[in-house]
């Protein structure tokens, strides 16, 4: 996050205006949202309440934001308008922290909360990591010592209140990758899985219902409020929405796409139009696209971004504007390998690969698949009969329509620590 300092006291966020990346004001700043961890671990920071235009409060998850600097906060610019609302594990820092009493671990004594730091980490995450506090004071005039601890030298957050509960499980799954947090999840009761589906954020539940078999996405996806599964669905990748919600009913599948913001339900609209067993089904609507006179720079920094696959950030596809899928005329690729050998300033048209021949949306699963082999290639572009491209097709998005549906039954591997699903 650039511009971040290295600690941010919450309270000083507190009608801190909100910008986009052109420097429009988008609104303020009213809280911050964690989930409390076991006792012990800092909190995670999910993101800012931020309250809009007519009063109105969103929530802006920590991975838009792009800046916090002094009396500013920066975004990316994508900020969905649907009104805020505070789930179960969720926790207000302003709202339910601050003037809260809770003792110092040390020796027991009460102190109150006036503010709480948090920081980001090597991962990226924003954590909180100390608290503000104040002992009380003697007397009627005199105001106790302040003094800031860390987060683990203080108790009574409410965390302790969950007992063996969710707050353990999600502790525990914290440590897990999105796959090996699906096996767990898939091996727990029907009743646990929901319950512990419905706690995570967003982010993690769209990264683990790409992993679960499609039986599991629909019963978890129905479970959750409508609003709420259409913010999990907006989180997920374009191709894996598309295909959980060609499982659901035309009429269930269509209120949630209207419930999306537009600009989110377009592209699953696109994909749910072609067949699952062809490169249009197959295909992600999100692949790295730049214009020719882009840097090599500009292609590396777009790459390294941590949420785009590994097979995604192969190769980079080089199109006229617009720049989002259906773009202008497409150009070529530009293979990672070779971006890596030029230098910086170089521009990636002339390092673009003309010689990998595009697919048609309809092409069905079988060539896509001899196509990606022949070529020895991660990812393939498809491209409609005017040469606009539509999306990628990805390795690992053939291997799950390759591999028999019950795979992720055999030869399961232990991945972390036994979890008891409950009842």
């Amino acid at each position: 996050m650039s511009g971040a300092p290295t600690r941010v006291f919450i309270a000083r966020l507190a009608g801190t205006p909100l910008f986009d990346p052109i420097g429009d004001q988008v609104g303020r700043v009213r809280d911050v949202v964690v989930t409390l961890r076991a006792v012990g671990e800092e909190p995670r920071v999910l993101g800012l309440v931020v309250e809009v235009p007519g009063r109105r409060r969103i929530f802006l998850p920590m991975t838009r934001v792009t800046t916090i600097d002094s009396g500013q906060v920066i975004t990316t610019g994508l900020v969905n308008m649907r009104r805020f609302q505070q789930r179960p594990a969720e926790t207000l820092v302003l709202g339910e922290m601050l003037d809260r009493t809770v003792a110092l671990v040390e020796d027991g004594a009460p102190v109150v909360v006036e503010d709480v730091g948090m920081e980001q980490q090597r991962n990226r995450d924003w954590t909180i990591t100390r608290v503000f506090v104040r002992r009380p004071g003697k007397g009627l005039r005199r105001r106790g010592e302040s003094l800031t601890v860390e987060w683990r030298d203080v108790a009574g957050f409410g965390v302790e209140e969950y007992g063996q509960g969710a707050a353990n499980l999600l502790a525990t799954f914290e440590k897990l990758n999105p796959p090996d947090l699906a096996t767990v999840l898939h091996e727990l009761s029907s009743k646990r899985r929901i319950e512990v589906a419905a706690a995570l954020d967003d982010e993690t539940l769209a990264d683990v219902l790409e992993e679960l078999p499609e039986d599991d996405q629909v019963e978890i996806l129905n479970k959750l409020e409508e609003e709420r599964a259409a913010d999990v669905l907006e989180a997920m990748q374009p191709d894996d929405a598309a295909d959980l919600l060609s499982e659901l009913p035309h009429a269930d599948a269509e209120k949630l796409l209207r419930l999306m913001e537009p600009d989110e339900a377009a592209p699953l609209r696109r994909l749910l139009a072609y067949s699952d067993d062809t490169a249009g089904g197959l295909m992600t609507t999100d692949p790295v696209v730049l214009p020719p006179d882009a840097t090599v720079a500009e292609a590396l920094a777009r790459v390294r971004q941590p949420e785009i696959s590994p097979a995604l950030a192969a190769q980079v596809y080089v199109c006229r504007a617009p720049m989002e899928t259906p773009t202008g005329r497409y150009i070529g690729v530009a293979h990672i390998q070779r971006l890596l050998r030029e230098p910086p300033s170089a521009l990636v048209s002339g390092v673009v690969d003309t010689g990998i021949e595009a697919l048609r949306p309809e092409v069905p699963l079988g060539e896509v698949t001899h196509h990606l082999a022949t070529y020895n290639l991660v990812a393939v572009p498809v491209v409609d009969e005017n040469d606009h491209l539509l999306g990628a097709v990805t390795v690992d998005d053939v291997l799950d329509h390759l591999l028999p549906e019950d795979w992720r039954e055999r030869d399961r591997a232990t991945v972390g620590p036994e979890v008891t699903g409950g009842t």
